[in-house]
């Protein structure tokens, strides 16, 4: 945007004034009418297309524990026994929890 620096500039107690008509003339425009929408409601509504598997079934394998592995105490997750803490006084925690 090109500025004219020939232009009179203006004060502060202009800017002041003109900030206040803005107000009042907000103000007596009155409220808005649209109501604010919550946004997880909005999209709970929204439905992709081919998204529907409800009808699906999750053909996964479980495996038992595995001899190399270990179950951390902290933070519940089935880790490599290379990743078992030296320092776990209280348990079998992983490395992770233990310098957390």
């Amino acid at each position: 945007m090109a500025t004219d620096y020939d232009a009179p500039r203006k004060n502060d107690d202009d800017i002041s004034e003109d900030s206040i008509e803005e107000l009042k003339a907000r103000r007596s425009e009155g409220q808005s009418s649209v109501v604010d929408e919550d946004e997880t409601e909005a999209a709970e509504g929204f439905e992709l297309p081919g998204a529907d598997l409800s009808g699906e079934e999750l053909m996964v394998k479980v495996l038992p524990p595995q001899n190399d592995e270990f179950t951390c105490t902290e933070c519940f997750l089935v880790r490599h026994r290379s990743q078992l803490s030296e320092a776990s006084g209280a348990g079998m925690v992983c490395k992770d929890c233990a310098f957390a």
